[in-house]
């Protein structure tokens, strides 16, 4: 870290005046979408592998030993900011845009790897929970720590891009392809958050299947002949031979192994078909935050603008969805695991014995109440189409209205108990639906009027207002644009200039442009003015309008006063004397 401060400092000072300069402090500037995304993924897959591993790690940190039981969790709090100091150079190394950097960065990976596998190589079982769970929990750590030892000797060949930010064409060429419809990027938090939230389910499988499975199997290796005379203690009579009864039980516990077994891949499934989905969603939000679509998406006027509680739900969005899918992952097993158990020790196995058939017996004793709450369904339907709906010349209306208020009267009763079933009904399916869409945050699992009340959801609604509002492309492509207007013509040399001596003008001389230059920049001009009065999502921010509260509309008033206002740079031929007047 030394040497690269040194480097930065140096680098700095031969470069000169730059904007946006990374420095050692602000390696992983998010908010610079022109950054490799590939390797601060991996670095953030790399670090949250690895703190995963500390919730029922022994020894939270690799130089203690025997760690007491009475400072472990301390020892736990120690190492979260351990790994993450530890990896922290990496971030470095990938972002400084230095040939010396890509070199450190190269050597720290491949070290750190090559430390990794060896140990895994020279003790691949370990005393945990299960043997062989320190090297599967590894694997997410050695895929990224391999990509790192490959993309840092590519980055150091085909050299560093030396334009960071507004300075570089990656929004220019972002915002061409974005016209022709052809692409879309997301942001690199979106796309961090994506890849953790995939080691994260990794990671959740693994600890669902290691705590349970090898426990199961252990169990099912000690069943004996005692196992008939526990059963019979508790009235339970599977056989009159005893091996049979062991046979029976060993039978049952492998099913329970496969019930769980497939509750756990239900759940890995559904996790990662909800975040393909989150992310479809992700870029239908962005797309429309862009176009100033606010409403739709937040059921409110608001304006897309940074605030205290938008900064620490950015900064914590990638934990927030890591965490949730975790837990919505756990969740899901359980109510799976129950699902499973019940198709197949209440379905499947007395249907296969024609033995124990409780669910079968009590719905053939219920068999009327059943006929008829279906004969009354189907009655309904039917007497709805042929006897009180007729259709005139493309309309439609009741008819038969005497009958249908009869119909209605002695239905009543019936009705009652259809409205229970279906109440009923109700629950399963709100509950199924809350427990399948526990791990997104992108949605809520509220009503729309009583989305506020849900936490999850206003993190992310926070988080986008902050990521609309510093990472929108066309507004980054034409800041970028104006600044490179700002310094053309003889101006770098004069920042440059006075940089050295210490003091920065904003003051710049005036040229005067040709009559085509002139013409081409007031058009762009009212252009622009065209663009962002028809902006909503400016209007908030804006200093001569007002916007109401049903739709955001600008007063007539206001509009008046603005077009006044905004009248006199577009009548002058000069060019701005400041960039006081062209912001």
């Amino acid at each position: 870290m030394l040497i690269l401060a040194a480097l930065t400092r140096k680098h700095k000072f031969c470069q000169g005046f730059a904007r946006g300069s990374s420095s050692i402090f602000s390696p992983a500037n998010f908010l610079d979408q022109t950054q490799k995304k590939g390797l601060i993924m991996a670095v953030f897959g790399l670090v949250f592998s690895k703190l995963a591993m500390l919730v029922i790690a022994p020894d939270p940190l690799p130089f203690c030993k025997d760690t007491p039981a009475d400072i472990k969790e301390y020892m736990k709090i120690i190492a979260i900011f351990y790994y993450s100091l530890l990896y922290y150079p990496l971030l470095v190394c990938s972002t400084l845009q230095l040939k010396t950097g890509y070199v450190l960065g190269t050597l720290l990976s491949f070290t750190h790897f090559g430390v990794l596998v060896w140990q895994k190589f020279d003790c691949p079982k370990s005393l945990e929970i299960y043997k062989f769970y320190a090297l599967l929990g590894t694997l997410p750590q050695m895929a990224c720590l391999a990509y790192l030892c490959i993309q840092f000797p590519l980055l150091f060949v085909k050299g560093p891009e030396t334009d960071e930010d507004l300075d570089s064409s990656y929004y220019t060429d972002y915002v061409k392809l974005l016209l022709k419809k052809k692409v879309f990027h997301f942001p690199l938090k979106l796309a961090v958050t994506l890849f953790v939230t995939c080691v994260a389910v990794y990671h959740t499988a693994l600890l669902l299947v290691v705590l349970v499975v090898p426990t199961l199997h252990i169990v099912r290796a000690g069943i004996d002949e005692n196992i008939a005379f526990l059963l019979l203690g508790f009235g339970i009579i599977l056989s009159d031979d005893r091996m049979e009864v062991v046979q029976i039980v060993i039978f049952y516990t492998w099913l329970l192994e496969v019930c769980y077994l497939c509750a756990m891949t239900l759940s890995c499934l559904v996790s990662i078909v909800m975040l393909m989905r989150s992310m479809v969603l992700h870029r239908s939000n962005l797309r429309g935050l862009y176009k100033g679509d606010i409403y739709n998406i937040y059921n409110t006027q608001k304006t897309m603008s940074p605030s205290n509680v938008g900064v620490v739900c950015w900064m914590g969005l990638t934990g927030y969805q890591a965490a949730i899918a975790c837990l919505g992952m756990v969740i899901q097993t359980v109510v799976f695991f129950i699902c499973f158990l019940f198709l197949v020790f209440l379905v499947i196995i007395p249907v296969f014995y024609q033995r124990n058939l409780m669910v079968f017996e009590i719905a053939g004793k219920a068999w009327p109440a059943w006929v008829t709450v279906i004969l009354v369904t189907v009655l309904q339907h039917v007497a709805a189409r042929f006897a009180f709906i007729k259709k005139d010349a493309g309309t439609r209306d009741l008819k038969n209205r005497s009958s249908l208020y009869l119909l209605t009267y002695l239905l009543f009763l019936v009705n009652v108990v259809v409205g229970l079933i279906v109440g009923i009904w109700r629950i399963v399916i709100t509950a199924l639906f809350n427990i399948i869409h526990l791990g997104r945050i992108d949605i809520s699992l509220l009503h729309r009027t009583a989305e506020s009340f849900d936490p999850a959801f206003q993190y992310y609604s926070h988080f986008l207002k902050v990521e609309v509002s510093q990472t929108h492309p066309v507004l980054k492509a034409f800041c970028g644009l104006m600044l490179d207007l700002m310094i053309e013509g003889g101006r770098v040399g004069q920042k440059i200039r006075d940089a050295e001596e210490g003091r920065i003008t904003l003051v710049v001389k005036k040229n005067r442009p040709s009559k085509t230059t002139n013409s081409r920049r007031v058009r762009a001009r009212w252009q622009l003015l065209y663009t962002l009065v028809n902006n909503p999502s400016l209007l908030g921010s804006r200093k001569h309008f007002q916007t109401t509260q049903l739709n955001g509309t600008p007063n007539p008033s206001s509009r008046k006063e603005s077009n006044k206002a905004v009248a006199e740079p577009a009548q002058s031929t000069d060019v701005p004397k400041g960039p006081e007047k062209t912001d």
